[in-house]
């Protein structure tokens, strides 16, 4: 059960990490984790793989898989290759349009981890 931005970002390092033969990938990569009603995995995936410095999502892209997995909620995340977790207008711009498209389909946005040298939650940040 993923009950705090720590928990969860500790849960998306270790599913791109093994991902990855147990290392941060060198470019950015964007993954979902899929949640139960509960706040309990049913499944994570990678989503997009992207440059040194950006990675690109469609909403239609993300959800695909929350909808097959039944997922009442959401984790999207994505890793920094730089290290620096602070997140880009762009990274903001992206919560929001899957936060809103989340609301409309009924599959909530529950936080965006971005991972690095220790991780930022965009929730705790005040973004969503």
């Amino acid at each position: 059960m993923i009950k705090s931005p720590d928990m969860a970002a500790a849960a998306c390092r270790g599913f791109i990490t093994h991902e990855y033969g147990g290392y941060m990938p060198d470019r950015e990569v964007l993954g979902v984790i899929w949640l139960n009603t509960k706040n309990v995995m049913v499944g994570a995936e990678v989503v997009s793989i992207g440059s040194v410095n950006a990675s690109i999502a469609h909403p239609r892209e993300v959800f695909k898989s929350g909808i097959l997995h039944n997922a009442s909620s959401f984790i999207v995340f994505h890793n920094h290759p730089s290290g620096d977790t602070r997140p880009s207008e762009e990274d903001v711009k992206v919560t929001r349009r899957l936060s809103e498209a989340g609301e409309l389909i009924g599959i909530e946005l529950m936080d965006h981890i971005i991972l690095g040298e220790g991780h930022k939650s965009l929730k705790a940040e005040g973004h969503l």
